[in-house]
């Protein structure tokens, strides 16, 4: 299942003059950074270690300008933005849902670096302002980034401290009600379609306790099973942490 895209256009790397362009782009992100800001900095941390250091100053200065949605004279990074697309390739940037796995597809056959780090900041630079700032800090992440491309930096990307999971990254709040069982008690057990209907944060003391609860059935030392014992407390921890947040 695709859960954000994006399409690329760009210049052959034998071509005079450096041109990329936006294709059809599909960047959810409710809440922020959500699938799109995930991509975007998936594509930034995939290609950001191959850019030279000075085109690698140049982005860190437009990702400033694109997020405040300045007009930006072109070219900049020695790449020319455009919107005709005659003469250049298409590539596609995609984060897919394999069951509960959040997997970056990233298309590393076209394009060279460059090209493809400036094409993710200008798209981080379609979204509407109120969500610009959370996507673009998630594309800063990426261009930082110096580790492995997998569920490691999706979960930094997405600002969480565990693997983040399809349902995690798409309702954290809901997510985190029913790792800690407190979704079934405050919408009087509804089925999972509505229970995010007039639903209500718990209270700091309903977390802490609940989260005590969990943790107590799940711990080894309280005589639970040992296999998958730390990745049930990371999930513990990270769901309190989200509603405590």
């Amino acid at each position: 299942m695709i859960l954000a895209e994006v399409e690329a256009f760009h210049s052959r790397p034998i071509a005079p003059t450096r041109r990329i362009a936006l294709g059809d782009l599909d960047l959810p992100c409710d809440p922020a950074p959500g699938f799109g800001g995930i991509l975007l900095g998936g594509i930034a941390a995939r290609f950001a270690g191959d850019l030279d250091e000075d085109t690698a100053i140049d982005v860190a200065h437009l990702v400033n300008e694109v997020e405040r949605g300045g007009r930006i004279p072109q070219p900049r990074a020695r790449h020319r933005l455009q919107v005709d697309r005659i003469g250049l390739r298409p590539c596609h940037h995609r984060l897919v849902g394999r069951g509960e796995q959040l997997v970056l597809d990233i298309d590393h056959t076209r394009g060279t670096p460059a090209q493809h780090v400036l094409c993710a900041v200008y798209a981080a630079g379609t979204l509407p302002p109120s969500v610009r700032p959370t996507v673009m800090s998630a594309v800063r992440k990426g261009l930082r980034w110096h580790g492995e491309i997998g569920p490691s930096l999706i979960a930094h990307l997405a600002g969480r401290g565990a693997d983040l999971s399809v349902t995690a990254a798409a309702d954290p709040v809901g997510w985190a009600l029913r790792v800690l069982q407190l979704d079934a008690a405050r919408t009087g057990g509804a089925p999972p379609a509505l229970r995010r209907v007039d639903l209500t944060i718990p209270s700091r003391k309903e977390v802490q306790q609940a989260f005590r609860d969990q943790l107590r059935a799940v711990h080894p030392d309280h005589g639970a099973e040992d296999d998958g014992a730390a990745q049930r407390i990371s999930e513990l921890a990270e769901a309190r942490r989200i509603l405590l947040g």
